[in-house]
C-alpha cells in the first residue's frame, strides 16, 4: 500500500458480519483496529429500545474501539433501500424520528461523522418534491450534527447497483452538500468520497480527488469490480491513497468491503498491522 500512513476505520456492517453485532467491536480490536464505523444497525427501528443502544455502546467501550462514523436510519440496508430522507410518507418520518437518537448515540460514543443516505426516486412524487423534502430533512440533520460538533456526510452511490438513486456522481453529491450548507449557514455538510462507487460509475478518480478533497469529510474504499479488499480488483490503491494525502485529505479511510470467502479477520493482509490503529 506504499508509505502513505492514513488512519483507518473498519465498517462493522459489511465486515465481521459472520458474528453477532455485539461481538464485532471485539473482533475488530483483535484484528488490530481501534476505530470502527456502522450503518444504522437496526434496519426496522429508527428508535430502538434503550437497552439495545446501551448494549452496543457497552460493546464498543469494552473492546476499546471508538465509533468514528454512523449512518442515520436508511431503510433496508443492505437491501432494496438506499436511504429514507427523500421518500415521502412513513420513511422520511422514520428518518426524522431517528435524527435525535442517532445524534445522541454518536455523541455518547465520540462519533463526529454522520452519513445521511438520500434514498431512491419513488412513484407518486416528482423529483422536485423529493428534493425539497430531502433538503428540509438534511438541514435538520446538519443542525443536529452541528450541535455535537459533528459533520453530516452526503454519499454518492453508483448507478449500476442503485439505479433509482439520484445521487450517483461526485459532482451531484457535492452539489447537494453545498445546498445544505447554504440552507443552514453552518458549513458542516461534507462529501463522502466512496472510491468503490465512483469507480463503478466510471468517474475519473484522480480528478475527483484533486477537485473535491477539500470538501470531503470521509473516504471509504473497496476494490472494483467486486467490492472486495484492496488488491482483489483493478484499482491502484497505493496511487489513490498517495494522491489523497497530496490533495490534503487528513481524515480516516473507511474499510467498507466484502471479505469474500475469507473470515473477515483474514481479509486485512494488504494492510500492515501497525497501520490499523487509528
Amino acid at each position: 500500500m506504499g508509505r502513505t500512513e492514513h488512519r483507518y476505520t473498519v465498517n462493522l456492517s459489511i465486515l465481521f458480519t459472520e458474528l453477532p453485532l455485539l461481538e464485532r467491536p471485539a473482533a475488530a480490536a483483535a484484528a488490530g483496529f481501534t476505530a470502527v464505523e456502522l450503518w444504522w444497525p437496526w434496519v426496522d427501528a429508527p428508535v430502538p429500545e434503550k437497552a439495545e443502544l446501551d448494549a452496543l455502546r457497552r460493546a464498543l467501550s469494552d473492546a476499546g474501539t471508538r465509533l468514528t462514523g454512523l449512518n442515520f436510519y436508511a431503510g433496508q440496508l443492505p437491501g432494496p433501500d438506499r436511504g429514507a430522507l427523500s421518500v415521502p410518507g412513513e420513511e422520511s418520518a422514520k428518518f426524522r424520528r431517528n435524527i435525535d437518537v442517532a445524534v445522541e448515540f454518536a455523541e455518547s460514543t465520540g462519533c463526529t461523522a454522520l452519513n445521511a443516505l438520500y434514498g431512491n426516486r419513488v412513484p407518486g412524487a416528482t423529483p422536485d418534491e423529493q428534493d425539497e423534502l430531502a433538503l428540509e430533512n438534511l438541514a435538520s440533520a446538519a443542525r443536529a450534527a452541528d450541535g455535537i460538533g459533528a459533520v453530516l456526510l452526503i454519499e454518492a452511490l453508483n448507478a449500476i447497483e442503485s439505479p433509482h438513486c439520484p445521487i450517483v456522481s461526485a459532482p451531484k453529491a457535492v452539489d447537494v452538500a453545498g445546498k445544505v450548507n447554504a440552507a443552514t449557514g453552518l458549513g458542516n455538510t461534507k462529501f463522502l468520497m466512496d472510491l468503490y462507487h465512483l469507480a463503478m460509475n466510471g468517474e475519473d478518480l484522480h480528478k475527483i480527488i484533486d477537485e473535491h478533497a477539500g470538501r470531503t469529510g470521509h473516504v471509504q474504499i473497496a476494490d472494483s469490480p467486486g467490492r472486495g479488499a484492496p488488491g482483489t480488483g483493478a484499482l491502484d490503491f497505493p496511487d489513490l491513497l498517495e494522491r489523497l494525502a497530496k490533495a490534503g485529505y487528513e481524515g480516516r479511510i473507511g474499510l467498507e468491503y466484502k471479505p469474500g470467502d475469507l473470515p473477515s479477520a483474514e481479509s486485512f493482509g494488504w494492510l500492515p498491522r501497525e497501520l490499523r490503529r487509528a
